[in-house]
């Protein structure tokens, strides 16, 4: 029978670096698709304009803070995949009996 309670090979953790590009990297590049889709159809000033009136945003920073938006919207999905795909055998450890 196979015990799966200890593994037989455990991969050492990534570094932080490289942890980090591997969230940050496809998120920019969805969140760039996102934004030409997004701003293709939608006027950042008539959105302004339903939204916050009272604001003095311009077309420029529009199309920046939507880019911006997308990019956190997309990283926390990566963020999320990646705590999901992490290893369970770094955080399942057997419970010691007292």
């Amino acid at each position: 029978m196979t015990d799966f309670t200890s593994p037989s090979f455990d991969h050492p953790p990534r570094p932080l670096a490289q942890r980090v590009g591997a969230i940050l990297w496809p998120s920019f590049f969805a969140a760039g698709v996102a934004t030409m889709v997004f701003f293709a159809f939608v006027d950042p000033l008539a959105l302004r304009d339903a939204t916050f009136p009272q604001l003095p945003i311009t077309r420029g920073l529009g199309y920046t803070l939507g880019f911006f938006g997308f990019w956190l919207a997309t990283a926390s999905s990566s963020l999320f995949t990646w705590i999901l795909l992490r290893p369970a055998s770094r955080f399942n450890r057997p419970l010691t009996r007292n």
